[in-house]
């Protein structure tokens, strides 16, 4: 009886390892040019230190501030040196593991910087960014000096058509790439009205934050966000329904076909249907979803605290760079968590969403620190508000995925049985 449920105990050890190694640890399957994926540590270390001797000694150092420029970049360069040796896959592989395993990097280095600033005074953060950006010392806010929700009862074509901006294909486009990630209409439509009302919330704190009733509902929930979950998911339908059949490079004869072969290495090799809600989810399910709401919009409002705090721009690159650098981020962070919310064996999340949810979180709180004037005049009863709103809108949505499950679930079974299948060369 020992050894037989010791026996147990060891498989069940080795089946939650490998669970979780799928999604913080992916391997290669079907390698084809063994060059790219065997280790070349040496090589790497004989670079590394060459590297350093030359920059070492053969560039100026008479100059302080550019000896600070120069020895930071060098200092994160040869993190993310250490990043492609030490740090795990994540969860994709496509197009290489080095690049997953550099933005890991880059999520720790970032992270690493929150936690700095959070510990500077207000004076040494100001005297931080105008080193960074000598510019910034005349930057304003956006809210000192543009008015919103002006004349809402004034609806003209010429004035629905200025709205149609590069800010309105922003949305358009990030809702796309959202529902690329999130892969469930029902969730995407949640977090997509939730936004609009945890900007009605939070109104009171960013006067951005206030549109007319038609910007809002029309041009952003109906058209922008809508066409871009529509987008995502169609092409998340047209994703599923294939069977990826990976040929070797090396077994493809024409120049074409290795071109084409070479380009769809930058392609995901292959595509999960995701089923965030069914009829039997827990209520353990039911709260992590509703803390991904949460974290999700607490994301979403850091950009906006952000940007208002620290006075720069939208159009600034700290502004636009760390957007981009969240949304390749949130990639990994997505389909770490779903595989810890949906599947049983995996009893713990991976790197890349631990590391983000700090990151969420240290950004609000140096949000809170070096914008406490603002968040003074925080009224009590509109967060708890916006927080009832969230949960009410997360049960909706189980209510309607379940409905929506118990009623069309089997006649979509059926039809799904019947798809192409391509095979990639």
């Amino acid at each position: 009886t020992i050894r037989s449920d010791s026996l147990i105990t060891y498989f069940y050890d080795a089946n939650y390892k490998l669970h979780f190694r799928m999604i913080n640890e992916q391997q290669v399957e079907d390698i084809t040019i063994n060059f790219f994926y065997k280790p070349h540590t040496i090589t790497l270390l004989t670079f590394t230190v060459v590297s350093i001797m030359y920059f070492a000694f053969t560039r100026d150092d008479g100059d302080s501030d550019n000896n600070l420029r120069v020895g930071l970049l060098l200092v994160g360069s040869f993190f993310l040196v250490i990043s492609v040796l030490a740090f795990p896959n994540g969860p994709f592989t496509r197009p290489h593991p080095v690049i997953w395993r550099m933005v890991f990097g880059l999520s720790v280095l970032y992270f690493l910087f929150l936690v700095f600033l959070i510990f500077l005074n207000w004076d040494q953060v100001k005297a931080l960014l105008y080193w960074l950006d000598p510019n910034l010392r005349n930057a304003t806010r956006e809210a000192d000096v543009m008015e919103y929700a002006v004349n809402c009862h004034v609806i003209t074509w010429e004035r629905i058509l200025s709205h149609f901006d590069i800010f309105a294909f922003g949305h358009f486009w990030g809702w796309a790439m959202k529902a690329l990630l999130i892969r469930s209409y029902g969730l995407c439509w949640s977090i997509s009205i939730t936004w609009e009302l945890t900007e009605l919330f939070f109104m009171h704190l960013l006067p951005n934050f206030a549109e007319c009733w038609w910007d809002q509902v029309i041009l952003d929930i109906l058209l922008c966000n809508g066409g871009g979950i529509w987008l995502g998911m169609t092409a998340c339908h047209f994703l599923e329904m294939r069977t990826y059949h990976w040929a070797s490079i090396k077994d493809i004869h024409t120049t074409t076909g290795k071109l084409k072969r070479a380009v769809l290495q930058f392609t995901p090799a292959s595509w999960m249907y995701v089923r965030w809600f069914d009829p039997k989810s827990s209520f353990q399910r039911l709260a992590g979803i509703y803390l991904f709401m949460i974290v999700w919009q607490l994301t979403e409002l850091n950009t906006f605290f952000l940007k208002h705090i620290f006075v720069f721009q939208a159009s600034h690159p700290l502004s636009w760079c760390r957007i981009l650098f969240i949304g390749i981020i949130t990639a990994p962070t997505v389909r770490q968590y779903y595989a810890y919310l949906t599947d049983t064996q995996c009893k713990r999340v991976g790197t890349q969403c631990w590391v983000f949810g700090a990151i969420a979180f240290l950004e609000a709180l140096a949000c809170i620190k070096f914008g406490q004037d603002l968040f003074s005049k925080t009224q009590v009863l509109y967060v708890v508000l916006w927080l009832l709103c969230l949960a009410f809108i997360t049960f909706l949505c189980l209510y309607g995925m379940v409905w929506y499950e118990q009623n069309y679930g089997k006649r979509l079974k059926v039809n799904d049985c019947i798809y192409s299948s391509v095979t990639i060369t």
